[in-house]
């Protein structure tokens, strides 16, 4: 009878590993490698220091300093 109870117990554990299958290579798999490679790269970086506000003021300088055509000026 022990050698009955072995198989269906194996019988078990491949059901249940079938079963939960997508998630274990969720985890497990090759996806879970790469996103806790980046995750690791991403770690790494440091973040810099945004201009965005004098870059926009730097604009506006420069389109101030545009010729631009008058339309009203040049009508009689």
């Amino acid at each position: 009878m022990s050698w009955l109870f072995a198989i269906l117990l194996v019988l078990a554990v491949l059901l249940v590993a079938a079963a939960e299958w997508p998630r274990l290579g969720q985890r497990f798999g090759v996806e879970a490698r790469r996103r806790r490679e980046r995750a690791r790269r991403k770690a790494s970086l440091k973040l810099l220091k945004s201009e965005t506000d004098e870059f926009a003021a730097s604009v506006e300088r420069d389109l101030e300093q545009l010729p631009t055509l008058d339309h009203d000026r040049d009508r009689p």
